[in-house]
């Protein structure tokens, strides 16, 4: 099998040394049951599948370039949960017998609530999980059921008092918004039981509804449909309002948090960092080399059972693809992008190029120039999209 990741690394923008902490990501595609909105790659769970999973996670790991230095770890899904922390200890070990891992690193665990038990979440404690991720969605029992959650907002209030209890002192909740026949007042009952709960972090996502999705066929025969645009507009408003007085701070356009506990590892994300993925559909971008997996989950059990490498889709990026994914990357932080930076980085004039482009935003006040550093207003966040649609 070849090596999983270039031999040479890049550093962020933000770092000083080559040897700049990575990041991994591990996808865990399995579910307890098929949200009707999911468009991610999942199957439902299945024990012996599960268990042949795990084994090609660890000899996908065993096979990456060794002696890295890593800082944060994230299982993401599917549902991580459906794993036993026996399962969950086996694929960390793999990580750290390979890599350097920090002794503070933030490893990551999403969690749907109905399978955080105190059991449970006390094995994904003692494996060397440090923060979790409810994904809640909802505290309106009314809206959990046609998503096809398997939890209750009841049950979802136990899983943050059972990862309280097991010693988890880094929670974030994801709630979503925009769902099928949801009013403000709805959506803000959610957010307001959230405050409630005093979580670490929280993730705000707006529902989007794709073309092949369950959900679509139960709206249709529900007669149900989202609300207008400027209800969209006026739920995230208000729901970053509320959280600001409660102390989570947003730091980016989905995620708010209180201080010291924003997550580590999606910043990678936003400030051109790099992270290495295992499993079915993990994505990696190492410097200018991107790569994925299969997502077919059966053909990816095949090949790395059969010793064969089971990435695809490998490019190398060209310096304006760099800039221009750091650029629109970078300006999902509240703090915006530093655009003297990243030209400096990639031998770019950011304004000579862009410049013009985004001025009418800059009038219109979505976009805020502070000289060297360009960042959304949050009105401005609100048409994100078409302000970063400058560097697509």
């Amino acid at each position: 099998m070849t090596a999983l990741a270039p031999a040479s690394l890049e550093a962020p923008l933000t770092a000083t040394s080559t040897e700049y902490p990575i990041g991994l990501y591990v996808h865990v595609p399995f579910c307890d049951a098929i949200c009707t909105y999911c468009n991610f790659t999942r199957v439902l769970f299945d024990a012996a599948r599960a268990r042949r999973y795990v084994a090609a996670v660890v000899a996908e790991i065993q096979c990456a370039t060794p002696s890295l230095s890593v800082d944060t770890i994230y299982f993401g899904g599917g549902t991580p949960s459906v794993l036993e922390p026996g399962d969950v200890s086996q694929i960390l070990d793999a990580c750290r017998s390979l890599f350097t891992v920090a002794h503070d690193a933030e490893i990551t665990m999403e969690a749907n609530p109905e399978s955080a038990t105190e059991v449970r979440l006390a094995g994904y404690r003692a494996a060397g999980v440090t923060r979790l991720s409810l994904g809640v969605q909802s505290f309106r029992d009314d809206e959990l059921a046609p998503l096809g959650r398997l939890h209750s907002s009841v049950g979802a209030r136990h899983a943050v008092a059972s990862a309280r209890a097991v010693g988890f002192e880094d929670v974030s909740i994801d709630l979503m918004m925009w769902l099928p026949g949801q009013t403000v007042i709805d959506w803000l009952e959610s957010v307001d039981a959230l405050i409630e709960l005093e979580p670490d972090h929280a993730s705000l996502y707006l529902l989007e509804v794709y073309p092949n999705a369950p959900l679509r066929d139960e709206m249709a025969r529900r007669n149900a449909a989202q609300a207008p645009d400027d209800v969209a507009a006026e739920m995230y408003l208000s729901a970053l309002a509320r959280l600001d007085e409660a102390g989570l701070q947003q730091y980016e356009i989905s995620n708010v948090a209180r201080p010291g506990h924003r997550s580590r590892h999606n910043l990678k994300y936003w400030t051109d960092g790099r992270w290495v993925g295992f499993g079915p559909g993990a994505h990696s971008t190492v410097g200018a080399d991107r790569w994925r997996n299969t997502s077919e989950i059966a053909a990816y059990l095949e090949q790395l059972e059969a010793g064969d490498d089971p990435s695809c889709d490998r490019q190398h990026r060209s310096s304006t693809e760099q800039v221009s994914e750091a650029l629109f990357m970078g300006l999902r932080l509240v703090e915006g992008v530093d655009v003297d930076a990243v030209g400096g980085r990639y031998g770019v004039d950011v304004r000579a190029r862009y410049g013009s482009a985004l001025q009418p935003f800059i009038d219109g006040g979505q976009l805020i120039d502070e000289g060297n550093r360009l960042r959304l207003s949050r009105g401005g966040m609100l048409l994100s999209n078409e302000v970063m649609g400058v560097f697509v």
